[in-house]
């Protein structure tokens, strides 16, 4: 063996590696997106419930029951509501988990020594999340319980009840929060589409026929977009049939609302596919691109099975995905009722991410062979 030689083919394979920059995304970067995206796959617990308060006693014992609750900061109080109607509001915009009701002659019940009881009303539209709020609900109101009676103060000794109440999905069905959130995963299928699409000709040779072409760059790539755009429209109302036939999901919502929301989504997904297909030249890479960019990230961490993480890294990559923001539209237009003017915050990010994607696309895309 000639280490010269040894060494001058590993210098030759190192800079290839350098060069290419699908070998070097491959080799380098994948390892460590894969970590932190499929990470989140084994690690199913809420980080954070957020809680908003409603309460009707208002004595000095339920203001230390709800201080108990958010002691460790697993439970943070981010509004305090009057009615049902503001309860509505909050849900609407995902501002809160759940909502916590201690009713009236809350501490009466506690020094008479009779069971105190509170109410825990949850976002069912998000069923998994839900299950697991009035789960860690219950056992801090048993821990408040345990210090009250280790204290001797009055009723403690009887323990409190925790009356559960699910909001949009009574029964806290996994399936009717789930194939809502699963349409952003199976319309990501038109923006690979769409990819493989436009490397297909470069790899087939049919791009050459382009470039003679009296078609203008932009006219191609918006060209390609539309088509690819309406057929994905059609599955998602196949998707949509689907899921309230098939499924029996409730769908509270629009249709044509639904549809207007769902091009939003197509437009913006399609728009980074496009990015992606200019830097690849067969579609086996756009593939491979396509699933680690949409597919995996979208599944895991954009907030289908668990809520999005508190960790920076993970809320940066769930923010940039369109997937999560879909999901919430999915949701609030199936499970809540919700309109465009409800959707507005999550609409109007997928639709500056689909301008700016197709604005970078265009910038990117010549027509020439490279």
């Amino acid at each position: 063996m000639s280490i010269r030689r040894l060494i001058a083919v590993a210098h030759k394979e190192f800079r290839h590696i350098v060069r290419d920059a699908r070998t070097f995304f491959l080799v380098t970067i994948a390892p460590a997106f894969l970590l932190v995206t499929l990470s989140y796959v084994f690690s199913f617990d809420v980080g954070r419930v957020d809680m908003a308060i409603r309460d009707m006693d208002g004595t000095p014992l339920s203001r230390e029951f709800v201080a108990s609750l958010t002691a460790d900061g697993d439970f943070a109080v981010v509004a305090y509501v009057q009615g049902d109607a503001e309860i509505d509001r909050l849900f609407a915009r995902d501002v809160a988990d759940l909502v916590l009701v201690i009713p009236y002659g809350f501490a009466d019940a506690v020094g008479a020594g009779t069971s105190a009881e509170v109410q825990c009303i949850v976002d069912g539209a998000d069923a998994i999340t839900a299950s697991q709020a009035v789960g860690l609900l219950q056992g801090r109101v048993d821990a408040f319980g345990a210090s009250l009676h280790a204290r001797g103060t009055g009723g403690a000794a009887r323990g409190f009840d925790v009356v559960s109440r699910a909001w949009y999905n009574e029964t806290l069905e996994s399936l009717v929060s789930m194939v809502p959130g699963m349409m952003a995963i199976i319309l990501c299928m038109p923006a690979l589409a769409l990819a493989l699409a436009l490397t297909r000709e470069k790899e087939t040779g049919s791009f050459e026929n382009l470039i003679v072409a009296p078609v203008r760059g932009t006219e191609y790539l918006v060209g390609k977009l539309l088509a690819y755009a309406i057929s994905g429209t059609g599955s998602a109302i196949l998707a949509w049939l689907v899921a309230t036939l098939w499924f029996r999901v409730p769908f509270r919502g629009g249709f044509l609302a639904f549809l207007l929301l769902t091009a939003d989504y197509l437009v913006a997904s399609m728009g980074l596919s496009s990015v992606i297909a200019n830097f690849v030249s067969n579609q086996q890479s756009a593939m491979f691109l396509i699933l680690m960019v949409f597919f995996v990230p979208s599944f895991f961490i954009s907030g289908l099975i668990i809520p999005v993480a508190d960790e920076p890294i993970a809320r940066a990559i769930a923010c940039i995905l369109p997937a999560t923001h879909f999901i919430t539209i999915c949701r609030g237009v199936f499970l809540k009722g919700l309109g465009p003017v409800a959707l507005w915050k999550s609409a109007c990010i997928l639709l500056c991410v689909g301008f700016a994607a197709q604005i970078i696309s265009l910038g990117l895309f010549e027509k020439k062979l490279r």
